[in-house]
C-alpha cells in the first residue's frame, strides 16, 4: 500500500501515542528513544524498504531490518503492527507476561517482523552482516538495514563488526546510528565519549552519510534514499541520523532522564494533548 507523505506524518504521530500509551500501561519500557526514532522507522517501513506480508522468517527476495539497540521496542512494535504486520489492538499486551511482545524483542514466540532476539547490546550489526552475506551468496539483490543507538557504539563487538565489513566489502547493508547523543546514564560525551565519530567510521572503511535534521520525515526519506544510491560500490553503508531523545514530548526532550522511565497519569495525558490527529487510532 502506498501513502502520501502527509499520511506518512500522521502515522508519524500515531506511533508516537502508541509508544506513549504501551509504556504507560504497564509502568515500564523505553519511550526516549523510541520517540525520538519514530520517523527512522515511519521512512523505512513506509517507503525505503520492500518487505513481504505474510512475514516469512528466511527473508528471501526482500529486503531485511535488523533493530540492535533493541530497548527501543515500542517504537519497533508500534510500526510493524501500524504497516500490517500483526493486529494493532496486540500492542496492549506490551511487556505482559507471555505476551509476543516484550521488553526487547524475543523470537522464541514468533512475532512477525522479528528476526533477531536484541538488547544485549553490540550484537545487531554482527547479525545483520551475516544476513548481508547470506544475500551476496544467494546472488539475492535486496539490502540489510540495521538500527544502533550512539551510547551502543561503547561495545567492542561493534567495531570488530566495522572492520570486518569493511574488508569484507560488504556494500549491501545500511546501518544507521540513532545519534541522539544521550544514553541511560547522561550524555554520551561524558559517559564514554565517540569522539569524530564520522571520521572514526570514515577510517574503518565505510561510506558515511549525516543528517542532522533526524526528525524531518523528509530528510530522513532522503538521507536514506541516498544512502540506498550508494551500496552496491565495494563498501558498507553508514548513516548518521541527529535525532532528539523523546522528541515530540516537550517535556521528555532535551535530557536523558526518559531514556526508561515511563510517564504517569498527568504526563501522560499532557504528551497525548502534544500530539494531536484528525483522526486518530488509538488501540
Amino acid at each position: 500500500m502506498t501513502r502520501t507523505g502527509e499520511e506518512l506524518k500522521s502515522m508519524a504521530i500515531q506511533i508516537r501515542r502508541d509508544i506513549l500509551r504501551m509504556v504507560h500501561t504497564v509502568n515500564s519500557g523505553h519511550p526516549g528513544g523510541s520517540l525520538g526514532c519514530v520517523e527512522y522507522f515511519v521512512a523505512l517501513y513506509g517507503k525505503l524498504m520492500e518487505y513481504k506480508i505474510p512475514f516469512q522468517m528466511e527473508g528471501k527476495d526482500e529486503d531485511l531490518f535488523f533493530l540492535s539497540n533493541g530497548h527501543i521496542s515500542p517504537v519497533y512494535y508500534s510500526t510493524l503492527a501500524r504497516f500490517g504486520f500483526f493486529p494493532v489492538e496486540e500492542l496492549n499486551t506490551f511487556r505482559r507476561i507471555n505476551s509476543r511482545l516484550q521488553g526487547h524483542p524475543t523470537t522464541h514466540e514468533g512475532l512477525p517482523g522479528v528476526r533477531i532476539a536484541s538488547g544485549s547490546l553490540g550484537q545487531g550489526l554482527s547479525v545483520a552482516l551475516g544476513a548481508a552475506l547470506g544475500k551476496k551468496l544467494d546472488q539475492d539483490r535486496y539490502l540489510v538495514y540495521s538500527l544502533h543507538g550512539d551510547g551502543e557504539l561503547q561495545e567492542g563487538q561493534v567495531w570488530e563488526a566495522f572492520m570486518y565489513a569493511a574488508h569484507n566489502k560488504i556494500d549491501n547493508i545500511i546501518s544507521t546510528v540513532d545519534y541522539n547523543n544521550r544514553q541511560i546514564d547522561g550524555n554520551v560525551k561524558d559517559v564514554l565519549s565517540l569522539g569524530d565519530l564520522e571520521a572514526k567510521l570514515n577510517s574503518f572503511g565505510w561510506k558515511v552519510l549525516v543528517e542532522k535534521n533526524g526528525n524531518d520525515l523528509d530528510s530522513v526519506i532522503g538521507i536514506l534514499e541516498k544512502a540506498k544510491q550508494e551500496t552496491g560500490k565495494g563498501v558498507p553503508v553508514s548513516v548518521l541520523l541527529h535525532t532528539e531523545m523523546g522528541y515530540g514530548v516537550d517535556y521528555m526532550m532535551g535530557t536523558h532522564t526518559w531514556h526508561g522511565k515511563a510517564p504517569n497519569q498527568e504526563q501522560f495525558e499532557r504528551a497525548l494533548a502534544q500530539l494531536e490527529l484528525d483522526e486518530v487510532s488509538d488501540y
